[in-house]
């Protein structure tokens, strides 16, 4: 009888196995017709294949640079709204050891979103506050705040150059932003990446990171624009 048990036992388990495996596959393929259809919609080439080159192409995006075993995929690429866009799933490994010292891998998938301005814009990092950012404010080590004071609640903000962060966040874009979903926005070279820290986007949030990122720009002072562009032109040859 124990034998005969731990027979059904083992069964089980490989019934179960097997059925999840299966609603897997079944959960990635729904996705990649459901992101190729988005991409269709916005004028945008669908490209389901693994890209290990991605983080290289956005090197200076630190959240693409972590672990091993790193490539995009449900890649989303061309122009839209007039602005070159690339929209993807992210994995990535990571990597700890056991109490009886064996070696577990990590697999972390995120997703994210890219508009190139074609501007050489300044960094700037702005991100959902948590409760370690504001312990970090009590000792004085505070982000950069702003007059808006539900904006410096809900978001930790840096940036090397504070004016430039005070130009692209004035009252209109903070008002904008507390009325979207709480993206990670990162300004590097002349891109800026929307992108959420430790989950995939759904396609509603993939419309409104494009949305938010182009309302951004599309809500950067005249003044500052021109600014940047005659920095574009100085550094042409």
């Amino acid at each position: 009888m124990p034998v005969i048990f731990f027979v059904i036992i083992i069964i089980a388990f490989i019934g179960i196995g097997i059925g999840f495996a299966v609603w897997s596959s079944q959960m990635k393929d729904k996705r990649r017709k459901e992101m190729a259809g988005w991409a269709q919609a916005n004028g945008l080439k669908f490209l389901p294949e693994k890209d290990h080159s991605i983080w290289m192409r956005y090197q200076p995006f630190k959240c693409l640079q972590r672990g091993d075993n790193r490539y995009a995929y449900n890649i989303m690429l061309g122009t839209t709204s007039d602005r070159v866009t690339c929209g993807f799933d992210y994995h990535y490994e990571t990597h700890s050891t056991g109490n009886k010292g064996q070696r577990q891998t990590h697999h972390h998938h995120f997703s994210a979103l890219v508009v190139d301005t074609g501007l050489p814009l300044k960094p700037l990092f702005i991100r959902p506050e948590g409760f370690f950012d504001k312990v970090t404010e009590f000792v004085g080590l505070d982000d950069i705040d702003f007059e808006s004071a539900e904006f410096s609640q809900k978001f930790f903000v840096k940036a090397p150059d504070r004016r430039w962060a005070y130009d692209v966040l004035h009252q209109k874009t903070m008002e904008m932003m507390l009325a979207y979903p709480r993206f990670h926005i990162e300004f590097q070279g002349t891109q800026v990446m929307a992108y959420y820290d430790n989950r995939t986007f759904s396609l509603g949030d993939f419309s409104s990171a494009l949305k938010l990122v182009i309302t951004i720009l599309d809500y950067l002072p005249p003044g500052v624009v021109e600014e940047l562009k005659a920095m574009r032109s100085e550094t042409r040859p």
